[in-house]
């Protein structure tokens, strides 16, 4: 069974401005400097196994990658973790530059 949700560009900026959600970007470190979305952090190894063990698992948790496949794979091992409300950015971050014109 799916324990995350796979939502538009858009709906993930509906996401950001009502719920504030913990937003991961797991594209490569020198393609997160180029660009990412406001307030997101850059997984690396580290921040993610410390996420597991300390972040609130009822907080919202929006993750993006690149096109919106390894994102998927990343939310899904948060909801085998227990978080509760775990999104996974369809399209990811290219959509996003597409739809907000960046």
């Amino acid at each position: 069974m799916k324990n995350f949700k796979t939502i538009s560009a858009v709906d993930s900026e509906k996401l950001i401005a009502e719920q504030q959600p913990m937003i991961l970007d797991c594209r490569d470190l020198k393609d997160y400097r180029a660009g990412h979305i406001d307030n997101a952090m850059h997984v690396h190894e580290q921040l993610r196994d410390s996420l597991l063990k300390k972040a609130d698992k009822a907080k919202p948790l929006l993750i993006y990658c690149y096109y919106g496949h390894a994102s998927e794979h990343l939310a899904e091992m948060f909801g085998d973790f227990g978080f509760q409300q775990v999104y996974s950015m369809a399209g990811g971050y290219a959509d996003w530059k597409e739809q907000y014109k960046l």
